[in-house]
């Protein structure tokens, strides 16, 4: 057998190809940034045709920087963004429409009234998920509505819709030339289609949303083998495609978060944290989301509580990009370290609105607590406190409905590289943050996915010895302090409400 696996990270602001020995560790990387465009105030969108040249390419560059062969490979695992919805022509290739992002909020009235027209409970019990601008299905029903002859070719099976992970899925085995059109439970859960018990495509929510079965993927588990790639595609060999594991669920795999009772956040673009509660659903009474976290082969599926925070990494993009007050992520840390706490202010980054455990797609984003004693390294250190606090919020929720009190919080993500905001997270948590040997854990679990499928691992016990912790910080904050500037950020965060009428 190969001696390497290879998979695909697409995420919302990069794509990126990473290549693991059977130890987990990384042996090639490359990643490119696509263009983010924000065409009006709350839309955000990718192109899809730009997004599969990137894979294309990274996929080339890292196996030539590695000095390897598509042929080194024992299996390729796809891991993605998740809730972004293409549409595309499955006879031309073609995108009807740009790719909606998940961040996109230009269904918040699709949203609106799927939930007074009495529908958010049939969603909440049978989607694990309430009726929001974050799901792939809002989006599916705006570009029926918005881009003509769409719906009519979608009815006629012409139109084909996927996130990311069914797009590239259908490019790497053939495209038009019979490429695979099929999802997994993980991606197909973020639509707010599928039935959380049956696994597959619901015709009550099909009907709610006005959808038609045909243009939907096929529904597979996590870790099988699906197809192959084409020997004249970017790996250049027929290497088997057996994995797909949307990113945050990716994340978790990569955690090694096996057990019910583990958790892990993902630091990126957003902030996710994923608790496992088993082969049990548990729905949420607190504001999170029910979800599958991963299904291997024909083995019982394994579901999560999920908290999904929009914005985190990319408010620091946000300070870099807009305001211009640093010219690097890496940045944000040495600024925010020229003082020692954050002046009184508080920022909200409700650039989306708030998603868990709030739900609330009237809100903005809010700076308070201004005086003029205040710089731009407070805003900086807000900033980094703000990714602190969301995940907080979702911390106690997962609390309240699993009953499972947090012990320890194992961090991923480019976030984590900024050891201030990890000392901030621990000190806001009151509980010890613990980082991975190998931070992007999103790649490192589509392989595992893709793995395990093709007997390159054996199972996952022999996953879980590959887990080593790199750093751990421990709070220094006290209880007064943390409960403090808790209570401080939850009156921050009622300021942002109301903001934007969305009936």
């Amino acid at each position: 057998m190969a001696d390497y696996v290879g998979a695909i990270d697409q995420g919302t602001t990069s794509t990126r190809f990473m290549i693991f020995d059977h130890g987990g560790n990384e042996v090639g990387k490359h990643q490119l940034e696509h263009e983010q465009i924000l065409p009006k105030a709350g839309w955000v969108e990718h192109d899809p045709t730009e997004i599969w040249e990137r894979t294309s390419s990274v996929i080339q560059s890292a196996l030539r920087s590695a000095g390897l062969q598509g042929s080194d490979l024992a299996a390729l695992g796809i891991t993605n963004q998740r809730e972004t919805t293409v549409i595309w022509d499955k006879n031309t290739g073609k995108p009807y429409y740009n790719a909606i992002v998940w961040q996109d909020t230009r269904t918040d009235r699709i949203a609106t009234a799927l939930e007074r027209d009495g529908h958010g409970d049939t969603i909440r019990h049978k989607a694990g998920l309430p009726p929001a601008p974050y799901f792939s299905g809002g989006k599916i029903k705006w570009i029926f509505e918005n881009v003509d002859g769409v719906r009519e070719a979608a009815e006629k099976g012409d139109a084909v819709f996927g996130n990311t992970d069914s797009w590239l899925m259908w490019h790497l085995t053939g495209g038009k030339d019979g490429g695979i059109h099929i999802t997994d439970v993980t991606n197909a859960s973020r639509t707010m289609l599928m039935n959380l018990e049956t696994l597959d495509w619901d015709d009550e929510l099909l009907e709610i949303f006005g959808i038609p079965r045909q243009m939907l993927p096929e529904i597979r588990s996590c870790s099988e083998q699906y197809g192959t790639t084409l020997a004249n595609g970017p790996l250049g060999a027929e290497v088997p495609l057996s994995g797909i594991l949307g990113d945050q669920q990716a994340a978790t795999v990569g955690q090694a978060c096996f057990d019910p009772g583990e958790a892990k956040n993902t630091y990126g673009t957003g902030n996710f944290m994923l608790l496992n509660t088993g082969t049990e659903i548990v729905r949420s009474k607190a504001g999170l989301l029910t979800t599958p976290c991963y299904k291997f082969g024909d083995q019982d599926c394994v579901y999560a509580l999920e908290g999904s925070i929009a914005v985190t990494g990319s408010a620091v993009q946000w300070l870099r990009d807009q305001l211009g007050i640093i010219s690097g992520a890496s940045q944000s840390e040495s600024l925010a370290k020229q003082v020692e706490d954050n002046g009184g202010v508080f920022f909200v980054p409700a650039f989306s609105g708030l998603f868990a455990p709030y739900w609330r797609s009237d809100a903005r984003g809010a700076i308070v607590g201004l005086s003029r004693y205040n710089t731009n390294a407070h805003l900086a250190r807000a900033t980094l406190e703000a990714i602190c606090y969301q995940s907080r919020d979702v911390a106690e929720a997962m609390e309240k409905d699993s009953g499972v009190k947090l012990e320890v919080l194992k961090v991923d993500g480019g976030v984590t590289a900024n050891e201030l905001c990890m000392q901030i997270q621990a000190d806001v948590l009151g509980v010890p943050v613990s980082r991975p040997v190998v931070a992007e854990t999103t790649a490192l679990g589509a392989a595992y996915a893709a793995g395990l499928a093709v007997g390159f691992w054996s199972n996952t016990d022999e996953l879980r010895e590959n887990w080593n912790e790199s750093k751990r910080w421990t709070p220094e904050w006290d209880d007064e302090q943390r409960e403090t500037g808790y209570t401080q950020w939850k009156k921050a965060v009622e300021r942002t409400l109301d903001w934007v009428d969305v009936n």
